[in-house]
C-alpha cells in the first residue's frame, strides 16, 4: 500500500503503526456507513500480537463504546479463549468493517450485514492492520471476515477449523463468529456449539505452542 493510496478517503502511510492507522481511520468516509455510525471502531490489542481475530463489524455496544468486541459476543469470545488456553493478552481483535451498519426497529438499532462494496471499501484498513501487527496466525470469525480475507468463494462450513494458506500470516484459520453461539435456539445446542468453538480455539493454542519451538 503506497503513501498515495486514498481509496479509503484518507491517506494511508506505507509503513504505518496501529496508532497512526486508528487516527487516520477515524476520518474515513470511503463508504456511506460512517454517516449513521457513532464513530469508527478500530482494532485493539498488542502491537505485535501473536493472534489476530477478524470479525464482521462492530455491534451496537462497540459503536457506542468505540472499542471492538466489548458486547455479549466479545465477552463470550473471551470466555472461550480462556477455556481453550489461548492467552487473551496476546490477541489483537478487529473487524472487516469498521462502522456499525444497522436498521431501526422501534428504539433499537439492529445489526445489518455489510455488503460487498462496504467490505471492499474497508479492506485497505484491515490489510494495513495485519501488515502492522504481523501476527503468527490470522483467525476469521464468521463468513464475512472469512470471505474478506480468503475470497468470496470461501465457505466456513467447509473449511472451519482447518489451517489454510494465506498471504497475511504464516497460519490462518476460519471459524464461526461467537455471536452465532448466542443465537442458538436452545441451551443444548448452545452448549454443543460452544464446545466446537473452543475446540477450534485449542488448535490456535497448539499453533502458538509449536511456534515457540521453531
Amino acid at each position: 500500500m503506497s503513501e498515495e493510496d486514498t481509496s479509503v478517503g484518507v491517506q494511508i502511510p506505507s509503513q504505518p503503526t496501529v496508532a497512526a492507522l486508528r487516527e487516520a481511520a477515524a476520518r474515513c468516509t470511503a463508504c456511506h456507513l460512517y454517516r449513521n455510525a457513532t464513530q469508527t471502531v478500530f482494532g485493539e490489542g498488542p502491537e505485535r500480537a501473536s493472534i489476530l481475530f477478524v470479525g464482521e463489524q462492530p455491534g451496537d455496544s462497540e459503536d457506542l463504546a468505540g472499542h471492538p468486541f466489548v458486547g455479549p459476543a466479545g465477552k463470550l469470545l473471551d470466555r472461550c479463549m480462556k477455556a481453550a488456553g489461548v492467552d487473551r493478552s496476546r490477541a489483537y481483535v478487529t473487524n472487516a468493517v469498521k462502522h456499525f451498519k444497522w436498521v431501526p426497529r422501534g428504539t433499537r438499532r439492529i445489526h445489518s450485514k455489510p455488503n460487498s462494496m462496504e467490505i471492499a471499501a474497508c479492506f485497505p484498513w484491515l490489510e494495513a492492520e495485519i501488515a502492522a501487527i504481523k501476527p503468527r496466525i490470522v483467525v476469521a470469525l464468521g463468513a464475512t471476515a472469512a470471505q474478506a480475507l480468503f475470497g468470496r468463494t470461501f465457505r466456513v462450513t467447509r473449511e472451519r477449523g482447518r489451517l489454510i494458506p494465506s498471504r497475511f500470516a504464516p497460519y490462518a484459520m476460519a471459524t464461526v463468529h461467537p455471536s452465532s453461539l448466542l443465537r442458538a435456539p436452545d441451551e443444548e445446542t448452545r452448549h454443543r456449539e460452544m464446545a466446537l468453538f473452543i475446540e477450534d480455539l485449542k488448535k490456535i493454542a497448539g499453533v502458538l505452542r509449536s511456534a515457540k519451538g521453531d
